[in-house]
């Protein structure tokens, strides 16, 4: 398998997966994408665990890599903690990603991209993953990398405009990972993330790599658990179960549409998302407008300018055909908190603002469409990274997993950043 940029319309500079891996972002600027999906039979992941279906369901990516020998490796070191799936009400479900270290999603992309990383070689030389992030990527990859041998890791994140457990989670570390308090929003971030990976000397330097969902080796493993949930649905229900993902940076969304395309019985994919409507407006017919993000209550989700829909325009042949496989909502700051009050008194469980989103995405649906075939909410972070938004709502402390409250023991330092591409070189100087 060889992987192409999303902006090499010729696919005269194909990478393996690999280098595509390391590269993080293709040179051009693109991202990668392999030059087919593969495809794979449902019937192959009857019965088995996370890790045994990434083994299987990934094989495809893997083929004629180096890392192929070692995927089942990789899923195993990567993929160890549950990945329930919980039914709420009738036609209702609730796809759990939020019991790994750090108590969200990225745990899964993170975990695995270390993994393989880890096993490529590196000829003696250091690398430094560069990493932007909305509140809980960063988290995820310093844990994944921490005291990783022959690695450092760099962490921008927006300062003030995340929740405070994600600040402290993102800045407890030391050793190999430094952490960065941007004056900005999510996109400065990101903008710095693109601007660093441009720059020659920067990437010669510091051998950067990225662990953004921007990397494909952070959104290969993502794949895994739509194939997971998607083949226990079907098997129960008998038929393709819908899913409503919250989105932000649209790495999930785009690893819910590969699932698809690979042949998982997936039904229809919404994408809930705050009150940064640059995704809904597209879907609305209102043309690609990225813009400012705003802050939200659900502030890992506030992204402007989404990078992966590169991925999911590349994905499709056209316009329509992905508004036809995808579609998207806006969901407010008074929608959200109604939606985690609401689900709190009839389900006696407390989720997270992002979570909640896709609550409320469910709720808008007519009866008639939430009859038609199982749904499925994916639940991206533990209501405790949020006990600030969560727990005024539902009047009661929100229990922290061992994981996290190990982290709020920590000592914690950021050191502050201009987003400035020159204020970043000077800081790494």
């Amino acid at each position: 398998m060889r992987y192409f940029s999303t902006r090499d319309e010729n696919s005269e500079r194909p990478a393996t997966l690999s280098e595509a891996i390391v590269q993080g972002a293709a040179k051009d600027g693109g991202l990668y994408l392999p030059e087919s999906i593969p495809t794979v039979a449902h019937r192959l992941f009857e019965g088995l665990s996370v890790d045994a279906i990434a083994e299987r369901g990934l094989a495809g990516f893997f083929e004629g890599d180096a890392l192929e020998d070692d995927l089942h490796e990789i899923a195993h070191d990567a993929l160890s903690f549950p990945v329930p799936l919980n039914r709420l009400e009738e036609n209702l479900h609730v796809l759990e990603l939020f019991h790994g270290p750090t108590a969200a999603f990225k745990d899964v992309g993170a975990r695995f991209l270390a993994a393989c990383m880890q096993r490529i070689p590196m000829n003696g030389a250091r690398r430094t993953i560069l990493v932007a992030t909305s509140g809980d990527t960063g988290g995820a990859v310093a844990a994944a990398f921490y005291k990783r041998a022959g690695f450092d890791v760099i962490i921008l994140f927006p300062d003030g405009r995340v929740s405070p457990l994600q600040a402290q989670q993102l800045s407890c570390w030391g050793e190999n990972v430094r952490s960065f308090a941007v004056n900005g929003n999510f996109d400065d971030c990101q903008r710095l993330v693109k601007e660093a990976f441009a720059n020659h000397d920067l990437c010669s330097t510091l051998g950067l790599s990225s662990a953004n969902s921007i990397n494909i080796g952070r959104l290969l493993p993502q794949i895994v658990y739509y194939l997971h949930a998607a083949n226990l649905l079907y098997e129960e229900e008998g038929g393709p179960p819908g899913f409503i993902v919250p989105s932000g940076n649209l790495g999930n969304a785009t690893a819910c549409a590969i699932a698809k395309q690979m042949g998982a019985r997936i039904g229809p994919v919404v994408l809930a998302c705050n009150a940064n409507r640059t995704v809904p407006d597209y879907f609305a017919m209102q043309g690609w407008r990225p813009r400012s993000s705003v802050t939200t209550l659900a502030s890992a989700m506030d992204v402007g300018n989404p990078s992966n829909m590169e991925r999911l325009r590349a994905l499709f042949s056209d316009e329509e055909a992905l508004r036809r496989e995808l579609k998207a909502i806006a969901v407010s700051d008074e929608q959200i908190s109604a939606s985690i009050g609401f689900a709190f008194n009839s389900w006696g469980k407390a989720w997270c603002p992002h979570t909640a989103t896709a609550l409320y995405a469910y709720a808008d649906m007519s009866d008639e469409v939430q009859q038609e075939r199982p749904w499925v909410v994916v639940a991206t972070a533990h209501a405790a990274k949020f006990a600030e938004v969560v727990e005024p709502i539902v009047g009661q402390n929100v229990e922290m997993p061992e994981s996290l409250a190990a982290l709020m023991d920590r000592p914690a330092h950021s050191e502050a950043l201009e987003p400035d591409i020159s204020a970043f070189k000077r800081a790494l100087s």
